[in-house]
């Protein structure tokens, strides 16, 4: 049992001068030091074997090619092989979940109509409280539930376990847990997070769940915690089977066209965009927050916070203003007299969904709408056909392409 309490919130600089700081006290730990204790969640206080960078990472206040290029300069490639491996797994979700949109759309109707059963079973409501409210009486999973809710951040590995724990001990539809992760993840993330929690649940990989053990949790985190004989679910059958829908094709985005009264939308999912825009004349930028629309329930006040001054930083950058809603966007289309809107791509995800009427309006009006993708997710987005492993095989060439490193 353990009676440690979780610490104030860690993530409250939400700049690119904050997380390029970061990588800079990270830097000297992404070779030998990441490879051998990544999977270690020490605690709350101590996360030196972790970078902590996924919040910036998620909104782009720093880039996967930047992490990427730091951890070649500093160990090579064969030092920072793990490193580099898990920035990739990032990008290897979006890849995945762009070509099955359908999975993210099956899932937030899922959701719903989980919500909506659970609030009508009085047991499963107080079941599922409990469990949010770290009161299942499971030492390690109660204070997983209550280092979410005051810090915005997991461990990787907790997570894992978490949602094992979720799943299998306390039989909890998994749908809800992947919300509870994301209304209070800061770096909380439409692929990574529902394509993880299916895979816990054996819904991505046929035959493959995770089954959180006693003595792996026992090892990994020091010894805080060792949970008692009949804790844990000793045994992790999958949720059901695994029925992918069909391949579909990566959007193809138009070229931005030249001519045109031109403004710059930012959203949280590309806080940089000025690196992309191939001095392209921009007439007017503003910056959209969408964190209230991961959920049908509340976000967390600090994702929220955390994503207004992610966007407010873009906008030191690029000078613009700051809109309140998506219905905003026509208006401020209009007020400026802009004949097209120009975006960082939009993954999949509640971004997307918010925009598509907002794009609907747009294209009504006769403005024209474009995106912009990263040359880094087209060059490994198209490999995320199956598993990691087709987007593993990748890396030696992205290296080369992207940094000269020959494999």
């Amino acid at each position: 049992m353990s009676d440690q309490s979780s610490p104030a919130i860690r993530f409250s600089s939400a700049t690119r001068e904050e997380a390029l700081g970061r990588v800079d006290g990270f830097a000297h730990s992404m070779g030998s030091v990441y490879a051998r204790s990544r999977n270690d969640d020490l605690g709350p206080e101590d996360r030196h074997n972790v970078s902590c960078l996924s919040p910036y990472v998620r909104h782009r206040l720093v880039l996967e090619e930047e992490l990427v290029a730091r951890a070649l300069a500093d160990h090579g490639p064969q030092r920072a092989e793990k490193f580099i491996q898990e920035v990739v797994w990032r990008t290897y979700w979006k890849g995945w979940l762009e070509q099955r949109p359908s999975v993210w759309a099956d899932y937030t109707v899922s959701r719903s109509a989980v919500w909506d059963n659970v609030i009508q079973n009085k047991p499963l409501l107080a079941h599922y409280d409990k469990a949010i409210q770290g009161g299942t009486g499971i030492a390690c999973f109660d204070f997983w539930a209550n280092e979410l809710v005051a810090t915005n951040y997991l461990h990787n590995h907790a997570r894992m376990w978490f949602a094992s724990i979720w799943i299998f001990t306390l039989k909890l539809p998994w749908e809800l847990g992947a919300d509870f992760f994301l209304r209070h993840l800061i770096d909380g993330d439409a692929a990574s997070n529902t394509l993880s929690w299916r895979w816990v649940g054996g819904l991505h990989t046929a035959g493959k769940t995770y089954l959180a053990r006693a003595d792996n949790i026992e090892q990994c985190t020091g010894g805080r915690f060792s949970p008692k004989p009949g804790d844990l679910a000793d045994v992790a059958l999958p949720l059901g089977e695994v029925d992918h829908p069909a391949r579909t094709p990566i959007p193809h985005l138009l070229p931005v066209e030249k001519g045109l009264k031109t403004g710059l939308l930012i959203t949280a999912d590309d806080c940089t965009p000025e690196n992309i825009l191939d001095g392209l004349d921009v007439a007017s930028v503003a910056a959209l927050p969408l964190a209230d629309t991961r959920s049908e329930l509340d976000t967390a006040r600090a994702v929220t916070e955390f994503e207004h001054a992610a966007l407010t930083d873009a906008l030191s950058r690029n000078r613009g203003e700051m809109l309140k809603q998506p219905a905003d966007v026509l208006d401020w289309a209009k007020r400026n007299g802009l004949q097209q809107i120009v975006s960082p791509a939009i993954p999949v995800g509640w971004s997307r969904d918010a925009m598509a009427s907002v794009i609907a309006e747009l294209n009504d009006e006769g403005i024209v709408w474009r995106e912009i993708r990263r040359s880094w997710d087209d060059a490994i987005w198209p490999h995320a056909t199956a598993g990691f492993f087709k987007v593993k095989k990748q890396i030696p060439r992205v290296l080369e392409d992207f940094f000269d490193v020959k494999s």
